[in-house]
């Protein structure tokens, strides 16, 4: 068939970013099938990978050498990246909802979601022990374990229950961990007992004898004590906090942290989504990964019980099932044959024993020493590079759709989009806009008695009336995509366009929405409209807004803007001019979202850093602007795609021209006074910048000292664009430190004092840095 510009006919969503779905999504990065999109959902953008766990926990590795980053992988495969709680499945109306978010629509899916250590329902467990899954709680619990055994003189003992490999291993990296902590800080000779609980008769039930009695001598030697045939009934905790072991013959001991590391436990929302599971809860599939009740949905690693093939729990099963899944995941979609899959009986098993030592095991075979080890970190880290070191961007954007995946006549549309008729503005069809507008009636909040004609009556305009005494401030901003995820770009894009109001001083009363949609099929065409409206319609909502009107369109780019309108008593009004001398000058949140997010572009981004800039582009202007009226405040702006030293020039010239005095001012900022993202410097200065930070850098010649600071690595941010900014004001000094207290209070950490408005002894008016 006729090459056409990317589309999407059929929408994958993987839940989970285990380790089948990593190796799955680099694949299909690879070997992509044109039409079908794929969208993961993780509670975690950072994901653990099971094998390198023991030796980070030992000091071996630092936290991103052991865990797979979920959003350059996303970004390197074109898949959408939701940082979202899965909480159900709708399989007849084939949605997935999850939190903090609109349910997520999916004609294939895959649940890779691994599992949690089984309590049994052992009373006192949930509430006294640190389990190992989630890992990310469990390396804070970790870095928490360390610090007591440091500072806490009666914190002694460390038991750890589970008498498999996980158990085997995470007992021994914790006593290598705690030593070389307490001999950094001089205390080891601090006596230290460590101990391994299980309900078994022996332990690593699933070795040979002979890597079983390799690891009973290196416990001898280390002084591990190890309890079998111990089997927990309860644990408790007495006054003085320690915890208190009830087990096998009313037995009792007491342990000052206890990790809980047995058997695994399944996620309990499979069985009540009715998807069939065993009886422990996990989603049973056939030879091809695939359900055994629903065709479209597949499950691999610790999550799936293969019906033919029963298997323990392992991370080395869940990375091989990812070829299979890929091959079978591309069959389904073109309804082709799928291909069987069967597990292999016996793996290459390699336990860590913390000290750059290892034991290897096949069958009857055992193995031990140093060069075990390296072959085992020699394994582990080839395997994280493969999602780490990603070839560069293919911007070829020519794909040609398979017939197989489409119906006739959907395709016969496609076909037609390069003759598609410009006239009508390129319009989504009406059909698909009654139908979306219905879903987000609910959402919006039209009963302001200003309106007179909104979104709801269907006229050709919307029709506001402006209040007696107020002002009527309008806004307008539109986006090209800069994040994979209509939802949040319709959140940011929102909170964005708001900036300005605020910075003004006005309350948000309305919004008229711009949306262009990807070519695409009327079904996916409505869930992308709803999903890009409903985070905006969310923010509108929190700032008691209503959305009055708008246009869509269909072009090559998902695009969003909004013409945002609210009012403000002339007396309240804000604006840039106003600075004077003896000023300071404040910024209410950090910079870093330009170069973080060309970085993201590149892959070159962490996904906590892309993580936290999200969260502060999603943070709202408003409690900040609350806080600016209740001072004598003139000058505001808000730091958006100019950068910082942008819009301060900005604020500086209109200054300079409405002040009726001949004193000139300018601004000394301080460098090292400048809020900062995770990560940005560390972008910087491998080169990455926002494609708008060369024009930006054309403000560098207000700057009188530029020569003296271009090579500062702090000096980049000055020119960095903004997304969603913070508020840039000035504030006499008297009132600085209440202002800047109240911010911090209100939830601008960052908010800081960057530098002051001074007289100027020269006609122009300029910066100056420090």
């Amino acid at each position: 068939m006729k090459n056409l510009t990317d589309v999407t006919v059929k929408e994958y969503v993987l839940i989970g970013g285990g380790h089948s779905h990593v190796g799955l999504i680099k694949m299909f990065a690879m070997n992509p099938l044109p039409g079908l999109r794929l969208t993961v959902l993780a509670s975690d953008t950072h994901t653990p990978y099971s094998g390198m766990l023991p030796g980070f926990i030992a000091g071996q590795y630092s936290y991103d050498d052991v865990h797979l980053d979920l959003r350059p992988l996303a970004e390197f495969a074109q898949c959408r990246l939701y940082h979202s709680q899965v909480t159900s499945i709708d399989t007849q109306q084939r949605l997935v909802y999850s939190t903090n978010r609109p349910p997520i629509k999916y004609d294939i899916l895959s649940i890779n979601v691994g599992s949690t250590p089984n309590n049994f329902a052992i009373s006192g467990v949930a509430e006294y022990t640190i389990p190992v899954k989630p890992v990310k709680q469990f390396i804070f619990q970790m870095d928490h374990i360390v610090h007591q055994s440091i500072h806490n003189e009666q914190f002694n003992t460390i038991t750890v229950v589970g008498g498999g490999a996980s158990g085997v291993e995470l007992i021994m990296a914790i006593q290598h961990r705690v030593q070389l902590e307490l001999q950094a800080h001089g205390q080891q000779k601090k006596s230290m007992s460590y101990r391994l609980m299980t309900a078994d008769n022996i332990i690593l039930p699933s070795h040979n004898p002979s890597v079983q009695k390799k690891v009973l001598n290196l416990f001898e030697q280390r002084g591990i004590e190890l309890y079998l045939n111990a089997k927990i009934s309860k644990i408790s905790q007495d006054q003085d906090t320690n915890k208190i072991i009830e087990y096998a013959h009313d037995q009792k001991i007491s342990s000052h942290a206890i990790v809980w590391c047995t058997t695994a436990s399944s996620a309990t929302w499979p069985k009540k989504s009715g998807l069939a599971v065993d009886e422990n809860g996990f989603i049973e599939v056939n030879d091809y990964l695939q359900s055994v009740s629903h065709d479209n949905i597949f499950a691999t690693g610790d999550i799936a019980s293969m019906v033919n093939y029963p298997r323990p729990k392992s991370g080395v099963y869940a990375v091989r099932q990812g070829p299979p899944l890929f091959a079978n995941i591309r069959r389904f979609a073109l309804g082709q044959n799928l291909k069987a899959y069967k597990p292999q009986k016996n793996f290459l098993s390699l336990l860590n024993c913390a000290d750059k030592t290892a034991i290897a095991s096949r069958g009857p075979l055992a193995l031990q020493g140093a060069w075990v080890w390296r072959y085992k970190d020699w394994i582990d880290t080839n395997f994280m590079k493969l999602f780490s070191h990603l070839p560069a961007m293919n911007n070829s954007n020519e794909l040609a759709i398979d017939p197989a995946i489409i119906q006739a006549d959907e395709l016969k549309r496609l076909q037609e989009i390069p003759m598609r008729c410009g006239g009508c503005g390129a319009k989504v069809a009406s059909n698909i806009l009654t139908q979306v507008i219905r879903r987000l009636a609910l959402m919006n909040n039209e009963t302001h008695q200003n309106i007179i004609l909104g979104v709801n009556q269907a006229d050709d305009a919307a029709v506001i009336e402006v209040p007696e005494g107020q002002l009527l401030v309008q806004s307008l901003d539109y986006f090209k995509t800069f994040i994979n995820d209509p939802f949040l770009l319709g959140k940011i894009a929102t909170n964005h366009a708001l900036g300005d109001l605020f910075a003004m001083g006005a309350t948000p009363h309305s919004a008229l929405a711009l949306v262009t949609l990807p070519y695409s099929l009327s079904g996916i065409l409505a869930e992308e409209l709803f999903l890009i409206m409903s985070g905006a319609l969310e923010v509108m909502s929190e700032h008691n807004m209503s959305l009055v009107g708008g246009h869509t369109g269909e072009g090559s780019d998902m695009s969003f803007g909004l013409n945002v309108n609210g009012f403000v008593a002339q007396n309240h009004l804000l604006s840039k001019a106003g600075l004077r001398a003896g000023e300071l000058l404040i910024l209410t949140k950090p910079l870093g979202t330009g170069a973080l997010l060309a970085a993201n572009m590149r892959y070159q981004a962490k996904g906590r850093w892309i993580d936290e800039a999200i969260e502060h582009m999603l943070h709202s202007n408003q409690a900040a602007a609350n806080i600016l009226q209740k001072f004598p405040i003139r000058s505001c702006t808000d730091i958006t795609g100019f950068g910082l030293l942008g819009h301060l020039n900005e604020m500086l010239s209109v200054s300079q021209d409405t002040d009726s005095t001949d004193t000139k001012i300018c601004a000394q900022i301080e460098l090292s006074a400048l809020p900062i993202l995770t990560g940005c410097q560390h972008v910087m200065q491998q080169g990455i910048f926002s494609s708008l930070h060369e024009d930006n850098s054309l403000f560098a010649s207000i700057i009188d000292n530029n020569k003296a600071y271009h090579k500062d690595p702090i000096y980049p941010l000055l020119f960095d664009p903004q997304t969603a900014g913070g508020l840039l004001f000035s504030v006499a000094q008297e009132h600085a430190q209440d202002c800047l207290q109240q911010l911090k209070k209100s939830g601008y950490q960052y908010a800081s004092i960057i530098g002051r408005i001074s007289e100027n002894n020269v006609p122009q008016y300029g910066v100056s840095l420090s």
